[in-house]
């Protein structure tokens, strides 16, 4: 519960006001990234769906800060001139010192605004701002680490432009939210500086976390243990990890996006995080019920399309009773599970067959790496497909044009005549060209380093070259989805509705956005042991009907508003209160309190949908369309809604005062 004399919020008209003290529009936020824009991971995802919800809650005091890329502002920002005095004369300043800075409004929903820096155009100052770091804090950054110099150009512009628009703020208080080490600089300097602004620094994972788990490192369970100097200095990152702990130490609030990366943040970088922020979704909710199954049929119609042309002259599967699953995000192939989701696929595929299943999995592999562009045979699959398409639809024509003739004649048209002889060799060579002699590509790019990848160094040694006695297929996408690929063309969004399973078995994930159905223990079992456990998860998966697949997806679409951001949103929310007492006492006061917690939540389970798909099922693999008669009976839709609605609480603000208790002057309250 948030108490205090000062610090107090109430709802005016839809836009939160300071009940004492200053209201709202005398506040200016603005987040810093290197994703804003540019889509690299996932904390692009964090920031693209909470943009919403802080620019519903912020309106136009609401900035985000990132770098220029002439591709992405010509796709993604609408240009046009800030309203805001303070960001307008900031930008003027440095724009006549020799800088380039862009503005528009990001075309996302909430259309935030956004100021872009253009690294290379100020790359010529350098020398100079890695001399400023050095007399902030006394880290160097190696020539040879263009990434690290990068960040610094970046950190040195987003220093420059918050003193010039604290300059002009006239008697505004200014929030700014760092993400990560890349937007740390920005913090170190701006502090060195003394800049009158409030600060939140929030690391989604460690630097040194993430390389030590790429090692294959028992990471989690030997924390305590790790030289972390020495650890640091063995990668050649030490420049880095000290960029990263001092932006932590610098900021008035630390936070982190679960309590597992809170534990790894105290012992790798020495500071226990002052709030948990977890990520969360910018839920679309569906007027009618059944809409998003409508979409899963739509958006998996078009995943066949491809695998139709992917796989021709093996396209001896039923797509009906074919699986989609994926996996997608950086490529980390040991942090991101992919090593293990392997392994999985090459037991899942000996279960299949020795049970004789008639069904089929594809499995696609999203995860960006270098290509030369994509793989021809790839590409004749998509020219294939639709030759044919072409084909059968000119012959329908001719053949439904012979048969509305000889209808309107009165006449029962002959078979054997209705098609000639041309029409016969058209549909032979249609059949002669989708001959192939190689089996069908596992990779749809052309791979720079196609030797040493990880991914399909793994897919030759199990031996799922996509064969016909298969029944796991591999689409390794080294690329992220657009709505604009000549190959696959549909966004993320859209793909994952398409697929009927996510699977993210990662090692190292602080919390990401792969909340399970199913957890696989990556923790306390060895890997072997976890590997047997996603196998059963993904066996039994595929022995459930398309009924129990159709309830299991009703229950997740129920259960998404627990991470809506209109829930979640709330602990930034706190992370923002708690930041502007600290940088402001004298003006904003806020009394200890706990961070809003998830204590009391509860998540049901149906007694039709055990833990495990495999639990209800018996021991092989049934037909995709197959369905239990006393289904129906087990099953109640509507019932099951309801416990879930009375389970899941709508979206509320940071403090929960029981029944019967009367708010008091200052408490925070919707």
């Amino acid at each position: 519960m948030l108490r205090g004399r000062s610090l107090s919020v109430t709802s005016l008209g839809g836009l939160p006001r300071w009940e004492a003290g200053l209201p709202v529009e005398n506040l200016l936020l603005f987040e810093v990234s290197w994703e804003v824009t540019n889509k690299v991971g996932g904390i692009y995802t964090v920031i693209q769906t909470k943009a919403k919800t802080t620019a519903d809650e912020w309106g136009d005091n609401y900035f985000l800060i990132g770098p220029y890329f002439e591709h992405n502002m010509k796709t993604q920002v609408e240009q046009c001139e800030p309203v805001n005095d303070a960001v307008r004369r900031a930008m003027d300043t440095m724009n006549k010192h020799g800088c380039q800075v862009h503005f528009g409004r990001w075309l996302i929903e909430g259309s935030p605004y956004v100021v872009l820096f253009d690294i290379g155009y100020s790359a010529w100052n350098l020398d100079k701002w890695k001399g400023d770091l050095w007399e902030a804090c006394s880290v160097g950054i190696p020539y040879h680490d263009q990434e690290a110099n990068d960040m610094l150009i970046f950190g040195s512009l987003t220093a420059w432009f918050l003193k010039e628009v604290t300059d002009h703020a006239d008697g505004r208080h200014v929030i700014v939210q760092f993400h990560e080490w890349q937007a740390g600089i920005g913090l170190i300097l701006s502090r060195a500086r003394k800049l009158p602004i409030a600060t939140v620094f929030t690391t989604h994972a460690t630097l040194l976390g993430r390389y030590l788990c790429a090692a294959n490192i028992d990471f989690y369970n030997h924390l305590d243990k790790f030289n972390i100097d020495k650890e640091a200095g063995e990668r050649q990152i030490y420049h880095r990890y000290c960029m990263e702990r001092a932006s932590v130490h610098c900021a008035h609030v630390f936070t982190t996006v679960s309590e597992i990366t809170a534990i790894e943040a105290e012992h790798m970088l020495k500071r226990k995080p002052d709030v948990v922020t977890p990520n969360g979704l910018n839920v679309k909710k569906f007027s009618a019920v059944h809409e998003f199954q409508n979409l899963h049929a739509m958006y998996k119609a078009r995943i066949q399309e491809f695998v139709r042309g992917h796989f021709y002259g093996h396209l001896d599967f039923d797509l009906e009773k074919t699986l989609f699953l994926f996996i997608a995000g950086r490529y980390e192939f040991s942090n991101k599970g992919a090593d293990i989701f392997l392994e999985s696929l090459s037991r899942l595929n000996f279960l299949l067959r020795m049970h004789k299943s008639d069904v089929t999995v594809v499995v696609f592999f999203i995860m960006p790496a270098k290509t030369n562009n994509f793989n021809v045979e790839t590409l004749k699959g998509q020219a294939v497909r639709k030759q044919l398409w072409d084909t059968a639809h000119s012959v329908k024509e001719k053949f439904g044009k012979k048969l509305y003739d000889a209808l309107l004649r009165g006449e029962i048209p002959d078979m054997n005549n209705i098609l000639d002889r041309d029409d016969m060799t058209i549909m032979k060579r249609a059949i002669f060209s989708t001959q192939r002699q190689s089996l069908p590509p596992v990779t749809t790019h052309n791979m720079i380093d196609d030797s040493t990848d990880p991914i399909l160094s793994t897919i030759r040694r199990i031996g799922l070259f996509n064969s016909r006695t298969d029944r796991v297929k591999l689409i390794l996408h080294p690329e992220f989805l657009s709505s604009t690929s000549p190959l696959l063309p549909m966004d993320y969004e859209e793909f994952v509705r398409g697929c009927h399973l996510g699977v993210f078995p990662s090692y190292y994930e602080p919390w990401g956005y792969t909340p399970g159905i199913y957890i696989v223990d990556r923790r306390f079992c060895s890997p072997d042991d976890s590997c047997n456990q996603l196998t059963q998860f993904l066996y039994g998966f595929c022995k459930q009907s398309r009924r129990q697949r159709i309830i299991q997806r009703n229950r997740t679409e129920r259960l998404s508003d627990l991470l809506d951001w209109r829930y979640l949103g709330r602990y930034y929310q706190h992370a923002r209160h708690l930041t502007l007492s600290r940088a402001f006492p004298e003006k904003f006061h806020m009394e200890p309190t706990s961070p809003p917690t998830t204590e009391g939540f509860k998540y049901p389970r149906p007694p039709s949908v055990p833990p495990s798909p495999s639990g209800s099922q018996g021991s092989s693999p049934q037909s995709s369309d197959a369905e239990g008669d006393d289904e129906d009976e087990r099953y109640d839709e509507e019932e099951e809604a309801e416990r879930d609605r009375l389970n899941i609480k709508s979206p509320f603000s940071l403090s929960h005062v029981p029944r019967g208790k009367k708010k008091q002057h200052g408490e925070y309250k919707n």
